[in-house]
This record gives C-alpha cells, structure tokens and sequence, in this order.
C-alpha cells in the first residue's frame, strides 16, 4: 500500500493523516453510482496519483474533498487546521476579467497584504513572465493552465489537488511544474493521464475503479501498478479456470447419478449444491480499462488538390502581448500533415480557431471542404445536447444504427447516448469529439491539443488514425511521444521570425 510505503519505510512512525475516506459512498442520482463505501487515506508528504477509467470519478473526488460535493452516507475526515487548494481545469468565467493581481487576491478569503512579491515567486514557479495589471482573459490556454496552477500554489497548502495540470503546457511548462513537486514538502493528490510526467514523483497510485465504484491503493507509480494488476488477473483467472474444470466434472457426475435415480437423486442434488458454492467461489476478475476500438476518419472524397491556402499569419508577442505579422507562402494539399509548433501564448489556438471558421485574414479554404475542428475545450460541442443529438447532427445522411455503432468503438455506452453533453467527463467529452470527427468525414482537419484529457491507453489508437488520414490536416500538440507516431509532411515554427 501506498500508505504504508511512505509511512514506515526506514523504521519511521506513520505521518499525519491530511484525509480520510470511511465507507464513502456517493451518487449523481439513483442511476448513476460513483463510490460505494470507499475507504482510503492520504498522509502528509505523500505525493499520489489518482487513476481511474474516464468517468470513473476522479474530478467528483477532488469536489468531495473541496466540499464542493457531500457524500451520501460515509465520511470525510479531514483535521482541523488542514488547509487544501485545488487547481481546476479552466478558470471560472467570473475570474477572466481581472488583473493577475486580483485573480491572486481572489484567491485568500481575507485580504493579503504585500502580495506582490508572493505573486512574483509564484509565477516564476510556472515559467510565467506578466505585469500585475493585465487582464487574464488576455492569456493563451496554455498560460491559463499556468496561472490555474499558481493560484493554488500560491496558498501554500497541506493537500495540493491538481486536475489535469499539463493540460495545454508546453514542454518547459511541464518541466517548471516537475520540479516544483519534486521539491514540494506537503501532500499532493494528481489526476492526469500523463504517465510520464507521473511517474517523475510519484510514490503511490489510488485506482477508482469504474466498475466496482471502489479505491485500490498501490505504492509505486502506475507502472508497478500495472504490473501489480497484471499479475493479480493471472491469479485469478488460473483459480477461476481450476474451479471452472471442478465445476464441469461435478456437473458431468450430477447429470449421471440423476438418471440412476433412486437414492442416487439425492446425491446429485448435494453435488449441484456443491457446484453453487463453487460458483460463488469463482473470483470477480477485474475488468481492466478498455481500449478504445481501432478507427479511422474518412476523408471528404471529391475533395482534390489544396484544401487550404495560407499567405499570412498573426501571432502574439509572449512578453508584450503584441500581435506580430508574418508573411508565408504555405498551401496545404490533401493528405498533407502540417504541425503547428511554438510556446505558451504565441497564439497557436487563436490562430487555429480563425482558420477553422474561415475567419483568417491571410488563409482561405477551398470552396465545399469540410471543416473537423477538435477544439482543447470542448467549445464545438453544444453542451445541452444529447449525445445523440449531438453524432447525429454531422452526418449528411442521419443513420441511427451507425451512429450507434461508431459511439460504441469510443466506449459510449447505450446508456450515455441519452445523456447531456455537459454532464460527461472532460474525458468523455474527448471521446464524443472524436466520434463526431468520424461521422463528419471532414475534408480538413484542424486539431488543437487533442491529448488532453484522454487516457493514455487510447492515445496510440488515435495517433494511428490521424497517421492514416487522408485529407489535409493541422495539428497543435505539447506531446512530442504522440506526435512521432503521426506522419508530419510540414513544421510551421511559430516562434521563428
């Protein structure tokens, strides 16, 4: 166990107990059950990464942590004078509009004096570089996710929880924050999908296991998880299968002496007795992740030649936040990759967003090709749809069945066709995405950070698919392991002059 790891290694006393769940169970609704009676502990200094299938409920964990939710039945035991802060996924609209320096203030109950040199060592802390009176509405997505981060460090808490923090980092980004928690004295709880980054420091695993609604806990990082898992499966199946050979030989002799009839009746009944405890005996094997199925995004096929013409282009100064003008002689063909590249709030998604809607002064799509655009929030997506409503609405001609059927290969479930988009995990929300982009058979392709949120385990089946697509594509990604699995036919470097 993770606890016990941390707590006793070297003959040391257990460290404080920063949060406890006991026999926690909660619920969004009577159909749609998240834990049932989970128990689990974090200690102070522990540094924990929280796992779990997409949906499963990690986010709904930090939220009971937070207060945010309150459980059904169970309890959350966490002392008097802990202090926790969380950094969310995306800030809330009320906070766009102010300077940096009062999204800090914001985020202290009472008022902080001196509070810039504490904002200044924190933003170092995130490679961030920015006057105190510029608005934060102003930043790049990246920078956001930067500024998410320190607003809950800057409160120096006992339990630091961290949702999806390299979302939308760029390479340096993700080394800062590295090495922040590498050196970070209190506890961390971090939910991600970056293995990488969370094997660098992590000492235990909490796996919320979607099927169970219960929390394993494992010391080490999700690689001795897995392997730990692994080998428990192979334990079980291998009883399951002596049980399963017992089970059939009883139930061959039950068959025979209950056509001798007689006394041999009541023998075979004490044997399909007996065949029943078997049964029960017979481990529940884990159903591990799942994988999404293989797949493939039709290209629009009377579409030839360019699909798109780029003359000009605008990026943003990091430092003065100006907009800088470049001329290029760029046009991109069918089955033409072409990766956009460069750091935090160049404007690599301000500037994917104008070519998608057409809106790029100096870019201009041919006529009739369709546009796939997967945006890092979601934005494409109409929230208060189904998600039926939602795959159905790009197909040319509205086919149920396969719609149906490509919902499947993403592991949407029949009992989440029905549901809004608004309430599925962001995970989920990635998943929808790319199913629409299957059913919309764009002609170009336009990809803004399409890693973020989804499980690892999926990534290599989605890189292959846009490895294999056949239109013109642009695509923005931090994640240089997902972009060497992709054929790229062109750079467009926008930090070079």
């Amino acid at each position: 166990m993770a606890e016990k790891k941390n707590s006793e290694q070297n003959g040391a006393p257990p460290r404080e107990i920063v949060t406890r769940f006991e026999t926690a169970s909660f619920e969004y609704g009577h159909n749609h059950p998240i834990l049932e009676e989970v128990d689990f502990s974090l200690r102070k200094g522990m540094k924990v990464t929280l796992m779990g299938q997409n949906g499963a409920g990690k986010s709904t964990i930090f939220k009971l942590i937070t207060g945010e939710l309150h459980l059904q039945s169970g309890k959350i035991q966490i002392p008097r004078g802990v202090t926790i802060a969380m950094a969310s996924q995306v800030i809330a609209p009320a906070l766009r509009e102010k300077t940096i320096r009062e999204f800090f203030e914001a985020c202290f109950k009472d008022k902080t004096y001196d509070i810039d040199p504490k904002i200044d060592e924190v933003l170092e802390v995130v490679n961030l570089h920015a006057p105190k009176d510029r608005i934060i509405s102003s930043f790049s997505g990246g920078q956001q996710a930067r500024l998410l981060l320190a607003s809950a460090i800057i409160q120096d808490p006992d339990l630091l929880l961290l949702d999806e923090p390299t979302n939308n980092l760029d390479h340096a980004g993700i080394e800062h924050l590295t090495r922040f928690l590498k050196n970070y004295e209190k506890t961390v709880l971090v939910i991600s999908h970056d293995a990488e980054f969370l094997n660098s420091f992590s000492d235990g695993v909490l796996y919320l296991d979607v099927f169970t609604r219960k929390m394993e806990q494992y010391s080490g990082n999700y690689y001795d998880l897995l392997k730990e898992i692994t080998a428990r499966i192979e334990r079980e199946n291998r009883k399951n299968a002596q049980l399963e050979k017992q089970i059939q030989a009883n139930k061959d002799k039950a068959n025979f002496f209950a056509q001798k009839g007689g006394k041999m009746r009541v023998v075979a009944k004490k044997m399909r007795t007996q065949i029943e405890e078997m049964e029960e005996d017979k481990v529940d094997v884990r159903k591990e992740d799942k994988t999404i199925r293989p797949f493939v995004i039709p290209s629009q096929p009377e579409i030839v030649g360019d699909v798109m013409n780029i003359t000009s282009y605008t990026t943003m100064d990091p430092k003065t936040h100006k907009p800088v003008e470049h001329k290029k002689d760029l046009p991109l063909r069918k089955k033409q990759h072409l990766l956009l590249r460069g750091p935090n709030g160049i404007g690599k998604t301000t500037l994917l967003e104008a070519l998608a809607s057409g809106k790029a002064e100096g870019a201009k799509i041919a006529k009739d090709v369709r546009v796939g655009y997967y945006r890092q929030d979601f934005s494409t997506l109409n929230f208060d749809h189904t998600v039926r409503e939602s795959l159905l609405s790009v197909m040319d001609k509205q086919d149920e069945e396969k719609m149906r059927a490509t919902a499947a290969g993403f592991l949407i479930t029949a009992d989440q066709i029905g549901k809004k988009i608004g309430v599925l995990s962001e995970g989920q929300k990635g998943l929808v995405a790319f199913a629409r982009l299957v059913l919309e058979r764009p002609g170009l392709l336009i990809l803004d950070e399409p890693t973020n949120h989804i499980n690892f385990r999926h990534l290599p089946v989605i890189a292959k698919a846009l490895d294999q697509y056949e239109g013109g594509m642009i695509l923005v990604s931090h994640v240089p392991e997902f972009v060497t699995q992709i054929r790229i036919d062109d750079i467009l470097d926008l930090d070079k002059k």
